[in-house]
């Protein structure tokens, strides 16, 4: 396995852009951001992504890319549900054009996938689910120690379970969805004040509809472990976790799924930016699975 090299690293969210540099070793050595723009011309969300490509120092040798789904692997866009103005947006080819650098895109919430089972709190594990609950829910899963794509690279989207049935319209035209309930954009929806500022109700409820949806997947899919990060999730700190993991302890009642476990990413903060970085390494051949651990 060759050395993992210096990555440029590009995180596409509903509320910001960022980009980092990232060294084999997960750690950021540059990074930038700023804030996504809203409204409906691609170009003008373009503009800025593009800006801070330019800004970005030399010496990085490939790029990944995480951002929100759904995607489309086969054609290569991106239509994040929470950035209105991309759908079918060429993402990986306007970066590489951009950059000049071989370049690989994926879910940001997969992404989180590689940069947990390489670094983070799931290393060494051959089956564990990695979700970040932020502006939007996401997710992805190690399985069987394989990362799970699907037909069109969006296996894992646990953002998308019902959670509520007959609940609020998300935006994916559902009703009840986890990211529609419990999202940091849907939390400043229901209580009228940014999510940060929600009160130990919200923080209970939060939890344990993360909590309910991690059972699910635990029941559906023999798994024990999940890793959670995003900002909503580890502002919220043990409340948040405590309620999550009591209602997993609540649904998760089979003899495989008793005891699955819910618990902070190992990567905090910078843990979608280092898993940006871990699809470049990944689609470059860099990062293998051995005996179901990712290396």
């Amino acid at each position: 396995m060759q050395p993992r090299p210096q990555t440029l690293a590009v995180d596409v969210g509903a509320t910001k852009l960022a980009i980092a540099v990232v060294d084999g070793r997960g750690a950021l050595v540059w990074r930038s951001r700023t804030p996504t723009p809203t409204g409906e011309d691609p170009e003008v969300v373009w503009a800025a992504l593009a800006g801070l490509l330019a800004a970005a120092p030399g010496g990085a040798e490939l790029c990944g890319i995480g951002t929100g789904g759904p995607m489309d692997s086969v054609a290569e866009t991106v239509s994040p549900l929470n950035i209105p103005a991309w759908r079918g947006f060429p993402l990986r080819a306007r970066v590489a054009e951009a950059t000049g650098l071989p370049t690989w895109v994926d879910n940001d919430a997969k992404a989180l996938v590689l940069g947990e089972g390489i670094f983070g709190a799931a290393a060494g594990r051959r089956d564990f689910l990695s979700m970040v609950v932020s502006s939007g829910v996401g997710g992805g899963i190690v399985l069987d120690g394989r990362l799970l794509d699907g037909a069109g690279g969006n296996a894992g989207h646990i953002g998308h379970l019902i959670v509520e049935p007959g609940g609020r319209q998300c935006a994916c035209g559902a009703r009840g969805c986890l990211e529609a309930e419990a999202s940091g954009m849907s939390i400043a929806a229901i209580t009228g004040r940014p999510a940060a500022d929600a009160g130990p109700e919200t923080v209970e409820r939060v939890g344990t509809l993360v909590g309910r949806a991690v059972a699910g997947v635990a029941n559906l899919l023999d798994l024990r472990l999940a890793t959670v990060a995003g900002s909503v999730a580890l502002g919220y700190g043990d409340a948040f976790f405590a309620a999550a993991q009591a209602e997993l302890d609540r649904s998760a009642r089979l003899s495989f799924s008793t005891g699955a476990r819910i618990v902070r990413s190992g990567l905090g903060a910078d843990g979608p930016l280092v898993g940006a970085a871990a699809v470049g390494w990944w689609g470059a051949g860099l990062v293998s699975l051995s005996g179901g651990a990712l290396r």
